[in-house]
């Protein structure tokens, strides 16, 4: 699944939501897009649409899977 995702948007996702490489905290789930912004020198708006384009590439390889 990785393959589909530009380096950029495989490091967004794993920042925002932990995968698959940082535990998920109970108490923090998640990163904020802000805080990743903030990280990677980069507005938020950016972050808010390469995370967007990454969740739909994902989403559509788990319907083209079920089919």
């Amino acid at each position: 699944i990785e393959e589909n995702l530009t380096e950029r948007e495989k490091l967004i996702i794993r920042l925002r939501y932990g995968v698959p490489e940082r535990p998920r905290i109970p108490e923090r789930p998640e990163v904020t897009q802000r805080e990743i912004a903030s990280q990677l020198g980069i507005s938020r708006s950016y972050v808010s649409r390469i995370e967007k384009k990454a969740l739909l590439k994902l989403k559509k390889l788990l319907e083209d899977a079920k089919l």
